[in-house]
């Protein structure tokens, strides 16, 4: 997994580092590793430093060494003469760097005004800064962040650098993961992160925030424990309940039962309308319709007005639930049993009492609350999909592409979720694990084009396979 830690346990974890290694090594490592991600750019180009104050300013400057002894010219610009790292900028100087009053023509840029420990927001000169990169739009990399972003909260609330790319040290941040702010740092643009390892890895505490990648297969081992017994059934999958549909939204309930369909679960059960019930097997002969013995249920996807009699029929099977779209406006005080809500922007707004714009402007933070809120996981769904869990680290999606917002995709979602909790995931494992199925589905059933909710759910099986299998190619579409 790829994950990323609190600027406070950055710190901690570098001062603990920091204690073994002699004076400044920390620095020359950070410093080696940033020239070296430098090295696309030729002798004779011009970078322009922009330096702030204290280390992530001396990362640049003693990176600056570096570039000028394999012939790269280096521009300087000072934030603030007066609190720049001073062995740093005489490293600079003495290996032929320039101080220079302002940006002007450069095509190169390196962000290092300010790193983790600096207040969200930019003002003054800094501000200046982040315009002419936004205008002149030279190349820029950020230097362990984008100056400008909120760390730790991941988002964007006042001027900011925006990154083609962004050269972390130790770990990765909360802010180059988690959108909005993980925008600001090439992630969804044309480059990645790239990770400098400083040697911060036995120092670092729990993660927290983490992202499944392709070779993450593990996470599926328990789930298939009935494949190695020989004796093994359709009903030691597990057995989904679907809860889902309506005569207005008939498509819902056939989506929904085609995302269960694709996951682990060895039965899907369907519950609904005679005739609904009636179209459904006609689609998808597997499935039984009717109540009967479930080990997890979905309720809400397409659910019109019947979504608070859906989940409370759920709730009285004492197994874990999915609750999604109409079932989110009928939620209980707290639940009894494991419980994913997975809900879009809007309808967490809703469910907080406060406006969409609010929710994506701070994803992260609201999730937050809604999960202690309600003691249950929360599946924040968007562009970064947040699988939110009182107590553990925050799962946050990195596959798929933007075809993805699409109508019907999330009830695929919804169904494959309820049917991995069937197989015995918790609701965090079996969010976090849906989102990233889902989202590789969609770039394999048409890299890089658009794809309907269906072709979504008749891709899972194959994307599933090929993960259990560590066998699933680069599935982040989003970042070519």
């Amino acid at each position: 997994m790829l994950r990323s830690h609190r600027v406070e346990d950055v710190r901690a974890a570098e001062a603990g580092l920091a204690a073994t290694l002699p004076d400044g090594e920390l620095m020359r490592r950070a410093s080696r590793g940033l020239a070296d991600a430098l090295g696309h750019v030729a002798a004779g180009e011009v970078v322009l430093m922009l330096i702030g104050p204290g280390n992530n300013g001396g990362d640049a400057l003693h990176a600056a060494a570096h570039l000028l002894d394999r012939g790269v010219r280096v521009d300087l610009c000072l934030l603030d003469p007066g609190t720049v790292h001073a062995d740093g900028l005489a490293t600079a100087l003495g290996a032929g760097a320039r101080v220079v009053e302002e940006p002007t023509d450069q095509r190169h840029c390196l962000d290092a005004v300010f790193g983790i420990g600096a207040r969200p927001g930019l003002t003054g000169r800094a501000a200046d800064w982040a315009e002419w990169i936004a205008r002149a739009r030279p190349h820029t990399i950020a230097v362990d962040v984008p100056s400008g972003v909120d760390v730790d909260g991941a988002t964007v609330p006042g001027a900011h650098v925006r990154a083609d790319a962004t050269i972390t040290f130790g770990t990765y941040k909360n802010a180059l993961l988690v959108a909005p702010a993980s925008g600001a740092a090439g992630w969804n643009g044309t480059s990645i992160a790239e990770l400098v390892d400083i040697g911060l890895g036995p120092f670092l505490p729990a993660a927290s925030v983490e992202a499944i990648e392709p070779s993450d297969s593990w996470l599926l081992d328990d789930l298939f424990d009935w494949l190695r017994s020989p004796t093994s059934h359709k009903y030691a999958r597990g057995v989904v309940g679907i809860a889902a549909g309506s005569e207005q939204y008939a498509g819902a309930a056939h989506l929904c039962v085609a995302g269960a369909q694709a996951g682990l679960a060895g039965m899907v059960r369907f519950v609904g309308s005679d005739e609904l019930g009636r179209r459904i097997v006609d689609r998808a002969p597997e499935v039984v319709v009717g109540r009967g013995r479930v080990q997890a249920w979905v309720v809400g996807p397409g659910g019109g007005d019947d979504g608070a009699g859906q989940l409370s029929m759920a709730l009285e099977d004492d197994v874990p639930v999915l609750v999604d779209a109409s079932g989110l406006q009928h939620l209980p005080g707290s639940f009894d049993v494991p419980a994913l809500l997975t809900p879009h922007a809007g309808e967490l707004a809703q469910m907080l009492d406060t406006d969409r714009a609010s929710v994506e402007a701070e994803p992260l933070a609201h999730a937050s609350r809604a999960a202690e809120r309600w003691g249950a996981t929360v599946l924040l769904k968007g562009a970064r999909t947040l699988v939110v869990t009182p107590g553990r680290p925050t799962r946050v999606n990195l596959t798929g592409s933007p075809w993805l917002g699409t109508a019907g995709s999330g009830d695929v979602l919804a169904g494959l979720a309820g049917s991995l909790m069937a197989a015995g995931a918790d609701p965090h494992d079996a969010g976090s694990l849906a989102a990233f199925l889902h989202g590789a589905a969609s770039v394999r059933a048409n890299p890089g084009g658009p794809v309907t909710a269906s072709a979504v759910a008749a891709a899972l099986p194959g994307t599933v396979a090929a993960f259990h299998d560590g066998l699933l190619d680069d599935v982040r579409d989003w970042r070519h």
